[in-house]
C-alpha cells in the first residue's frame, strides 16, 4: 500500500476507531500514539550488481507504560498526517510500513495487508514484510545465471583409513 492510498483509507472513514491487528487476534493497545512517521529513501545493490531505489514511509506506533488513553480515530491520525506534512513532503508513492513492538511482540515493519470497516472502526491488518532477491527475480543471482538445473559435484578422494597410519590408543601421537 502507498502513502496516498493509505491517506485515502483513513479520509474515506472519517470519525472512525483506528485500530491495528499485528498477528491474529493481536491488536495494538488502546491509547497507541503515532510517535512519528519517517520517510526513508532506501538506495541499494543486489547482489547482481544493479542499483535500486525506493521509498517508504514508516508510521511508528507507541503505547505509553499504563496509559489506556484514548482510542485513536481517523480523524486524530489525519490531524497528525497533515502537521508532519507541513514539515516534511512526503512521496505519495511510497511503500507504506506501521512500525510497533511491545514487551510481547519485538519491533519491526510490518506492511498493510488489509483493511476492513465495521460500524465504529477502521482495522488495518499488518503482515510481516517479505525477503526477496531482486537479482533472482531478473533470472540470476549473486551476478550468476539463474540456475540451468544441473549442479556438478565435486569429487574426492576416499581414503581407506584401516590401511593409513594413524593415531592408536598408547601410541603417543595424542
Amino acid at each position: 500500500m502507498n502513502w496516498n492510498d493509505f491517506k485515502l483509507a483513513l479520509s474515506q472513514h472519517l470519525q472512525k476507531e483506528l485500530h491495528f491487528e499485528y498477528a491474529i487476534d493481536m491488536r495494538v493497545p488502546v491509547g497507541y500514539h503515532i510517535t512519528e512517521i519517517k520517510q526513508a529513501v532506501i538506495t541499494s545493490v543486489d547482489c547482481g550488481g544493479v542499483k535500486n531505489e525506493w521509498t517508504e514511509v514508516i508510521v511508528q506506533l507507541w503505547v505509553p507504560d499504563g496509559d489506556a488513553g484514548k482510542v485513536m480515530t481517523t480523524d486524530k491520525a489525519l490531524s497528525i498526517i497533515g502537521t508532519v506534512e507541513r514539515v516534511l513532503p512526503v512521496a505519495g508513492d511510497a511503500m507504506v510500513k506501521v512500525e510497533f513492538g511491545n514487551a510481547d511482540f519485538d519491533t519491526r515493519q510490518l506492511l498493510p495487508k488489509t483493511i476492513k470497516l465495521t460500524a465504529n472502526e477502521l482495522l488495518i491488518n499488518l503482515v510481516p514484510d517479505k525477503v526477496q532477491c531482486k537479482a533472482q527475480d531478473r533470472g540470476g543471482s549473486c551476478g550468476t545465471p539463474a540456475d540451468t538445473g544441473t549442479t556438478e559435484k565435486t569429487k574426492i578422494e576416499m581414503i581407506n583409513l584401516t590401511q593409513a597410519a594413524c593415531c592408536t590408543p598408547g601410541g603417543g601421537c595424542c
